[in-house]
């Protein structure tokens, strides 16, 4: 062996040894992943991915993925030629558009990710909220003021649900299985119809029903910022709360950590809000001492 080869194979070793104790730490835990957004769409990182959640799996780790798919969905429509019908600014999700949804999401998108990381030597399986009655939502509505007659109205979304009951043994029975759950946020509301359920509460309620040790969101941002735009590496929910109230996390990053506030609330040990477009972004935040995003903890 060429003292090159030699160097680069201690340094392997190290890697691997400074990890360990990560590894230990979740050893036949729980991890909700929520996969989406840019990620998703980059064939580089997309491989990436699937090899971070087949080594969760061998290092033995309970990884369940949860994905989204607002992308692909819009572009389907496009091309079927369904046009969105907004009410009061909102978008409704009608008939033909929830049946597109679950095509693109439950079939294509879901069966891409499944072969994605069987390619790389895991074993996963597509579900969605319908399998195994994993979760029951109700229907959205959405109150809104007119701006004319300053007086409330509700608007109904359509086909849009949001989570209510969760029975996780179907997810339990196959991570004993050795297999890897990859789950699309599709499920049946009490009426029997399909509702469309926006993924990030999806995998939310998925981890707090688990009590996952930890629930991944994905994104596409390095995590929650500072007045200063600086990475907070860490927040306990009081401090989430205090800083949505003082309007330092605003516009899209709300709701986000309004719903890691949720799962702790519901039993997860602790959410991180990363960079999906982080080559290995996973192992980055579970197997190294910095992290790679903002960890969020009761």
């Amino acid at each position: 062996m060429t003292d090159d080869k030699k160097a680069e194979a201690q340094g392997q070793a190290r890697i691997l040894a400074e990890a360990l104790p990560y590894m230990l730490r979740y050893d036949e835990q729980t991890v909700v992943v929520k996969y989406g957004g840019h990620a998703m769409g980059d064939p580089d990182l997309a491989r990436a991915f699937a090899k971070d959640i087949t080594l969760l799996k061998t290092s033995g780790i309970h990884p369940i993925v949860v994905h989204g798919g607002g992308p692909q969905i819009g572009a389907m429509l496009d091309k079927l030629g369904i046009k969105s019908e907004f009410r009061a600014g909102l978008r409704i999700t009608d008939r033909a558009m929830v049946e597109v949804v679950e095509m693109v999401l439950a079939g294509r998108i879901n069966k891409e990710i499944v072969q994605s990381i069987n390619r790389e030597g895991g074993k996963a399986i597509g579900l969605c909220g319908k399998d195994g009655n994993l979760m029951t939502v109700r229907k959205v509505t959405r109150t809104v003021v007119d701006p004319d007659s300053n007086i409330e109205k509700v608007v109904d979304l359509g086909f849009v649900g949001e989570p209510d009951k969760v029975n996780p043994s179907v997810l339990q029975m196959v991570s004993k299985e050795d297999l890897i759950p990859v789950v699309a946020p599709v499920s049946p509301g009490p009426d029997g119809e399909t509702y469309n359920v926006n993924a990030d509460s999806f995998a939310g309620s998925v981890a707090g029903a688990l009590h996952a040790k930890r629930l991944l969101f994905l994104t596409d941002v390095d995590g929650v910022l500072d007045a200063d735009k600086r990475l907070i590496k860490e927040l306990t929910v009081d401090e989430a709360r205090k800083l949505i109230d003082n309007g330092t996390i605003s516009g899209g990053m709300i709701p986000k950590v309004e719903t890691c506030i949720d799962a702790v609330d519901k039993g997860v040990e602790g959410v991180v809000i990363l960079n999906g477009k982080v080559p290995h972004a996973v192992l980055l935040e579970l197997f190294t001492e910095h992290g790679a995003g903002t960890l969020i903890t009761p």
